[in-house]
C-alpha cells in the first residue's frame, strides 16, 4: 500500500455528537457503530481551534487550492448560531487567504430560523438539508422519538433558503424502495434545490438492506432518472451526474462512485480522527484511526492503513469489481456497502448489481462516446506515464474516431462506391482484418484530408485491397497508383507500375497485378527489439504530414541502420526508462524516418491523426532515439486523450509563452509541449546518471522550463475542470523532481539558459 501520500481536501467536522430527532435509518445511532455514546456533546473551543490549525498546515504543506469543510452532526444547530458562528468565523479567519474555502453545513433543518441564515450568511455557509421526499415519504422514517412529523419543520427551513438562495446548498435524500419514486423525486423539484443527492441507504453483505426484487434499487432511480432526463434535467442530480461523467472519463461528484482516491476525513466532538461516516455501519470501531488532533498532524492520518486502502482505485478493488465492464463509473461502490464478516472489504458493494444496471441504463440513455476513459487512465496519462492497460483504452477509442472519419467521408461523397462497398463487405466477414489496415496511423491521416478536400480519393481502394489481402478474401479492384507505385496500408509497395490505377486480383491471401508479373514487390519493413516490433515506415503516400520532411525510400543498408539503433534504443528504454515501456509497448505500432534537419541536427515530429506513429531522423546514438521516442510519444497519447475528452476552453485564442519557443503558443500547443517535456524532464532525471555532466544541465533546465509552463496553464483560466485535473497530474510528477540535488555548475547554466531565453522572447514580443 505504499505510494505518493494524497492530501485530504474534504473535512467533516462533528460539532455536535446528538440529535433531536430519531431517524430510525441513521447510520450514526441506529448501526454498528455506538461510538456516538461516549463522545462528548458538543466540539470545545480547543478542538476546534487544533482542528482548523491542522486544516489550515495541511494546507500549507501541500500547497492545497481549494478545501470543503462541512459542519455536521448528530444535528450540528444543536451548538447555537452564536456557536456556528465562532466555529465559521475560526475557519475562514485561518483559511481565507490560504486557499479557497467551501464551508457547508448538513442538518435536518428543524431548528434553523432567521438566526442561522444570518450567521451562515455572515461567514458565507452553505445549507444542505436532509429530506427524504414528499410528506409519506419524510415520516416513514424521519419522525421525532415521540413519533410527531418532522416534515412541516423541514419544509418551513427550506422555504427560509429558497428567500436566500445564496445559501441553498441543496437537498440529501435517503432512498426507500417502499416509497414511490416519482412522488419523492416531484416532492423534492417542487422545493427548487439546487442539487439533490439521492443516497442508497447504509447495508453491508452481514445486513443487505431491505429487497423486494434484485435489483430493486436500480428500478427506482431509473424511474426518477428517465423523469428528470425527459423533464430537461432542471435539477443537478448528484448521482446522476457522476455516472455521466465517469462514463466521459472525468472525475466523480460523490464518493460512492467512481476510482478516484478518497480525500476525505472526519474529526469527531472530541477530537479523534475518523475515516467516512459510513463505516460506522460495518461494526463498531470500523471508522476509527486511533489518531487524534492533539497528538497527530493530518499527514499522519494519511498514511493510516485505513485511508491508503480507499485510495487505491483499481487495485483496490476485488477481482469481480475489476472486470466489470461499468468499473470507472461504479468504482467498487461505497467503501462500507462491500463489508462481509471473513473478508473484510474485498467484496462487490451489497448493491452491485443495482449499480451495474442503473449505470447501464444511464449510459444507453445518454450520448456517451463509444469509448471513454476510466478515471484511473485520466489520471494515470496525466501523470505523463500510463501503463499498457491505460494506452490500450487510449488506443481503443481511436478506433471509434477513425470509423467516424470513414463514414464522414462516404457520407461527404469523397470515396469510391466500390471500393466502400468491397470494405463494408469485408467488415462484415473479417473485422479483424479490416480493422488492422484502418489503425494504420496514415490511413486516419488521409480520411481527415479528404473531409478538408485534400486527399485523393482513390487512396480508399488501395485500403480495401489492403484488407482483402489480410483477410484471405477474393477480391478484384483497380488500385491508386502513385509515381509508379501503389502503397497497401499496412502490407507492403507494389512498384514498377505505369498508369494512375493497376487491376489488383487477390484470391486467397496471394494476389497479382493483371497484365503484368505482379511489379516490384516490397513489403513493409519492420523493426524488432526482443518481443516488440514496428513498423518502420518508408512508403505510405501520406506519412510525409510533419513538421520535417519524410525521409525517401529507404535501401537495405538504411533498414539495417534503423533496425541496430532501434534494437539499442529499446534495451535502453526497457533498461533505464522502464515506467514508458508497457505504454509504448501498447501504442507505438509506426516508426516514420525523416530527412535530416538543418545542419543535420536531430529531428522528430508526430502528425496529429496518426495515432500511433513517431516520425524521426536516424540520430547518431541510441540514447538520443531513446529521447525522440519516448518525448513525440507524449504527443501520440495526448492528441488521442484530445480526441474525446475536452481538457481546455478551444473558443481560448491568446498565445502563451512557452520556457522552450521563442514564438507564443496558442493553449493547445502549450499544453502539448509542457506534456512532452515532462517526459523529456524525467528522461534527463534518469540520464544524468550516465551522463552526469550533459545530463545534470539538462535536467535542471527542463525540470524549471515544464514546472513554469504548468503553472502558466494553471493560471490560464481556460482549462476545464478535467483539464485541471491533467495540469494537476502533471504538476503532480514535476513537482518532487524540483527538490533533487543537481552540481551547482548545472543550476547556474539553466538559470543563464532561461535568461537567455526570456530576454530573447521580451525582444521578439515587442517586435510584433
Amino acid at each position: 500500500m505504499s505510494g505518493p501520500l494524497v492530501p485530504f481536501r474534504q473535512f467533516v467536522l462533528k460539532v455536535h455528537s446528538r440529535c433531536d430527532l430519531a431517524c430510525d435509518h441513521c447510520y450514526v445511532y441506529e448501526h454498528a457503530d455506538q461510538s456516538w455514546r461516549g463522545r462528548p456533546r458538543a466540539m470545545s473551543p480547543e478542538t476546534v481551534s487544533w482542528s482548523v490549525l491542522r486544516i489550515a498546515e495541511h494546507v500549507k504543506q501541500h500547497g492545497i487550492e481549494r478545501v470543503h469543510v462541512v459542519l455536521h452532526g448528530g444535528e450540528p444547530l444543536l451548538v447555537g448560531a452564536k456557536r456556528l458562528g465562532e466555529i465559521a468565523g475560526e475557519l475562514r479567519g485561518r483559511l481565507d487567504g490560504l486557499c479557497e474555502l467551501d464551508l457547508r453545513i448538513h442538518t435536518n433543518g428543524v431548528r434553523l430560523d432567521e438566526r442561522f441564515c444570518d450567521v451562515f450568511a455572515e461567514h458565507h455557509v452553505k445549507v444542505g438539508i436532509s429530506l427524504d421526499g414528499d410528506r409519506a415519504a419524510n415520516d416513514r422514517h424521519r419522525r421525532y422519538a415521540d413519533g410527531r412529523s418532522s416534515y412541516d419543520q423541514v419544509v418551513r427551513a427550506v422555504g427560509l433558503l429558497r428567500e436566500r438562495p445564496e445559501l441553498y446548498a441543496g437537498l440529501l435524500c435517503t432512498i426507500d424502495v417502499a416509497n414511490d419514486p416519482v412522488a419523492v423525486y416531484r416532492g423534492l423539484a417542487e422545493l427548487e434545490p439546487p442539487r439533490v443527492d439521492f443516497l442508497l441507504p447504509h447495508a453491508t453483505w452481514d445486513n443487505p438492506p431491505p429487497r423486494p426484487s434484485p435489483t430493486a434499487y436500480a428500478d427506482w432511480l431509473i424511474e426518477i432518472f428517465d423523469l428528470w432526463l425527459d423533464a430537461g434535467q432542471t435539477v443537478d442530480v448528484r448521482i446522476f451526474e457522476s455516472i455521466i461523467r465517469t462514463s466521459r472519463g472525468e472525475s466523480s461528484l460523490t464518493e460512492s462512485l467512481g476510482l478516484q482516491p478518497s480525500d476525505l476525513i472526519v474529526i469527531e466532538t472530541d477530537g479523534a480522527y475518523e475515516q467516512a461516516d459510513s463505516l460506522k455501519t460495518a461494526f463498531a470501531g470500523a471508522p476509527e484511526t486511533g489518531l487524534h488532533v492533539l497528538t497527530h498532524t493530518l499527514d499522519d492520518v494519511a498514511r493510516h492503513t485505513g485511508i491508503v486502502a480507499r485510495q487505491l482505485g483499481l487495485d483496490g478493488l476485488c477481482d469481480t469489481c475489476r472486470a466489470c465492464p461499468v468499473v470507472e463509473s461504479c468504482g467498487g461502490g461505497l467503501y462500507a456497502h462491500r463489508y462481509r464478516t471473513g473478508s473484510g472489504y474485498a467484496n462487490p458493494s451489497v448493491f452491485t448489481a443495482d449499480l451495474l444496471k442503473l449505470i447501464t441504463h444511464v449510459r444507453g440513455r445518454t450520448t456517451m462516446p463509444t469509448h471513454a476513459l476510466p478515471y484511473s487512465t485520466v489520471d494515470a496519462l496525466a501523470a505523463g506515464y500510463g501503463g499498457e492497460a491505460d494506452v490500450t483504452r487510449l488506443a481503443e477509442t481511436q478506433r471509434s474516431v477513425r470509423r467516424a472519419l470513414l463514414a464522414a467521408v462516404n457520407a461527404a461523397g469523397r470515396s469510391v462506391p466500390e471500393a466502400w462497398d468491397a470494405l463494408v463487405g469485408l467488415d462484415a466477414d473479417h473485422p479483424a482484418a479490416v480493422e488492422a489496415v484502418l489503425a494504420h496511423p496514415y490511413v486516419r491521416v488521409w480520411a481527415a484530408e479528404c473531409l478538408r478536400d485534400g486527399g485523393d480519393v482513390d487512396h480508399l481502394r488501395n485500403i480495401a485491397a489492403a484488407a482483402a489481402v489480410r483477410a484471405g478474401a477474393d477480391l478484384t479492384l483497380d488500385i491508386a497508383v502513385r509515381g509508379g507505385s501503389a502503397h497497401l496500408p499496412s502490407i507492403g509497395t507494389i512498384d514498377a507500375l505505369s498508369g494512375r490505377t493497376a487491376r489488383l486480383v487477390v484470391e486467397g491471401g496471394s494476389f497479382a497485378v493483371e497484365g503484368s508479373e505482379q511489379g516490384d514487390w516490397q513489403p513493409t519493413w519492420r523493426l524488432t527489439a526482443g518481443d516488440f516490433s514496428v513498423v518502420l515506415e518508408d512508403a505510405d503516400p501520406y506519412r510525409d504530414r510533419h513538421q520535417w520532411a519524410a525521409a525517401p525510400r529507404l535501401g537495405e543498408r538504411d533498414v539495417a541502420a534503423w533496425q541496430e539503433m532501434f534494437e539499442r534504443a529499446w534495451q535502453l528504454i526497457e533498461a533505464e526508462h522502464a515506467p514508458y515501456a508497457p505504454g509504448l509497448r501498447a501504442g507505438l505500432t509506426t516508426l516514420t524516418p525523416l530527412a535530416p534537419g538543418p545542419s543535420g541536427r536531430d529531428v522528430s515530429s508526430t502528425a496529429r491523426h496518426a495515432f500511433g506513429a513517431v516520425a524521426a531522423a536516424l540520430p547518431a546514438d541510441p540514447a538520443t532515439l531513446a529521447l525522440l521516442v519516448i518525448h513525440e510519444f507524449q504527443h501520440v497519447k495526448l492528441g488521442a486523450v484530445l480526441d474525446i475528452l475536452d481538457l481546455y476552453d478551444e473558443s481560448d485564442n491568446r498565445l502563451y509563452y512557452a520556457p522552450w519557443r521563442d514564438d507564443p503558443r496558442p493553449l493547445e500547443g502549450l499544453l502539448q509541449g509542457t506534456y512532452a517535456h515532462v517526459a523529456v524532464t524525467d528522461f534527463w532525471r534518469v540520464r544524468r546518471q550516465a551522463a552526469p555532466g550533459q545530463g545534470d544541465t539538462h535536467f535542471a533546465r527542463w525540470r524549471a522550463h515544464t514546472a513554469e509552463a504548468i503553472e502558466t496553464l494553471a493560471a490560464s483560466g481556460a482549462m476545464t475542470p478535467l483539464g485541471d485535473l491533467f495540469v494537476a497530474g502533471m504538476r503532480r510528477s514535476v513537482t518532487p523532481w524540483l527538490s533533487e540535488p543537481v552540481p551547482p555548475a548545472a543550476e547556474e547554466a539553466a538559470a543563464r539558459s532561461a535568461r537567455d531565453h526570456h530576454a530573447k522572447w521580451i525582444v521578439r514580443a515587442g517586435n510584433r
